[in-house]
């Protein structure tokens, strides 16, 4: 980061200078902090002009629909790459040679089992508890059981830490559906590769292991890659600011997840099959449409467009390319799944849409591929959350290993001004 520009800002007479930084990509950036010497505070609701960091992980160009992982765009990485590959880099900013990809990919697994008692924590919830809900309790509670890794100021037990949340990830994660659903836990296999292992612990029962279909691990691995990191979205951001109280990893995460778990944020992919099932059937598509593009209707289009994307979501390239492959494989012919394909249609050759780039995204696809291969819809932000864990650690990581500030937002205040205390009896 270099700064030799400068921004002034004249308040009643007063001129602040104030440094401009530039990055290596995108916008350069006004340094504010020193405004709070001169008396004043920036006032930036949803800090969605404020870069509260710097960051050398991952780069987004809305306006050109650009991802970068540590350089590489998201499109090479979810076709040619895998996730181990995909960790790896955003843990450690290179790709790995092929030694060093195979002794990490083996550091995972051996940690892919979680402490047996902590299966009997799952019994503290009710059955018909939300995944999510579980997910946060228990990946908050696994520092509970791993004492000799919570020193944030040793890097050997940052590194630890962020090799079991990867590893165990996904065993927590099948075991909040297999509690949900009333069936055994099912034990990780360290012979099979991440989303491979996943989608094992997820539909194997004892009296039945399941043959796991590659072209759904393909395609589950690339709905992680594709979920692996999104620069200061809220809940990494969420993660950072947990852990710039020093609290241990486990909780950062688990902060993470809460932020994630809101529907604004992790439940989009959810909201798409909710509106598919509102709309009912094919031929009601363009009745929907046309309800969407009235302005005195309250009908919401779900999957298309993006807060960050003003062009077509990079992710959602890959993801629709993956989404044909699946239902090919598996040869579904599911209605809500041709609707979709048909308001995919017309959104995508209407003006209206096209016009505003209201283009599918991630979610609009996510949410069907994870369908057809047999995952509830409870369990879809609990994968998002599986998937953007890499993502979370290396922030975390990253922040942890250079000088950091405690996270303390200021206010514009607009309540009462100072006032006596009244006693009841006066009042």
């Amino acid at each position: 980061m270099s700064g030799s520009k400068t921004a002034t800002l004249t308040i009643d007479g007063q001129t602040i200078n104030l440094p401009i930084q530039s990055g290596t990509l995108g916008p350069d950036v006004i340094d504010v902090k020193d405004v709070l010497a001169k008396g004043y505070f920036t006032f930036d609701p949803g800090f969605v002009a404020t870069a509260s960091c710097e960051s050398k992980i991952t780069y987004i160009d809305g306006d050109q629909g650009i991802l970068l992982h540590r350089g590489y765009p998201i499109e090479q990485l979810a076709t040619q790459s895998s996730y181990a590959e995909v960790c790896y880099l955003l843990l450690n900013g290179e790709l790995p040679s092929a030694s060093q990809l195979q002794e990490f990919s083996e550091r995972v697994s051996n940690h892919t089992m979680v402490h047996e008692q902590l299966q009997f924590f799952y019994r503290g919830f009710r059955r018909d508890a939300h995944p999510m809900a579980v997910m946060c309790g228990v990946i908050g509670a696994l520092s509970a059981f791993y004492h000799d890794s919570l020193d944030i100021k040793n890097p050997e037990h940052r590194n630890i830490s962020a090799i079991r949340l990867i590893a165990k990830m996904p065993t927590i994660a099948a075991m909040c559906y297999k509690y949900s659903v009333g069936q055994p836990f099912i034990y990780p296999r360290n012979d099979l590769d991440y989303a491979s292992n996943f989608l094992h612990m997820m539909f194997s029962t004892p009296c039945a292991e399941t043959e796991v279909n590659p072209v759904l691990a393909r395609a589950m691995d690339r709905i992680f890659i594709l979920h692996a990191d999104h620069e200061q979205n809220a809940s990494t951001s969420t993660v950072r600011m947990a852990g710039s109280t020093d609290a241990n990893p486990f909780a950062c995460i688990a902060a993470g997840i809460a932020a994630l778990w809101g529907p604004s944020h992790g439940g989009a992919n959810e909201a798409v099959l909710r509106m598919l099932g509102e709309i009912g059937s094919a031929d009601r598509v363009e009745d929907f449409v046309r309800r969407v593009k009235d302005k005195s209707d309250s009908t919401k289009l779900m999957g298309f467009g993006h807060r960050v994307y003003k062009n077509f979501d990079p992710r959602a390239k890959v993801m629709k390319q993956t989404c044909d492959e699946v239902l090919n494989a598996l040869g579904i012919h599911d209605p809500q799944l041709e609707l979709a394909m048909k308001l995919e249609e017309i959104a995508l050759k209407d003006d209206y849409f096209v016009s505003r780039k209201l283009y599918p995204n991630v979610d609009f696809y996510s949410g069907i591929i994870l369908k057809a291969i047999g995952i509830p819809m409870s369990m879809f932000t609990v994968i998002f959350a599986l998937g953007r864990t890499p993502g979370w650690i290396a922030h975390w990581q990253e922040m942890i290993a250079n000088p950091y500030k405690i996270a303390r937002p200021r206010q514009l205040y607009t309540g009462a001004t100072q006032r006596d205390y009244v006693r009841v009896d006066q009042r």
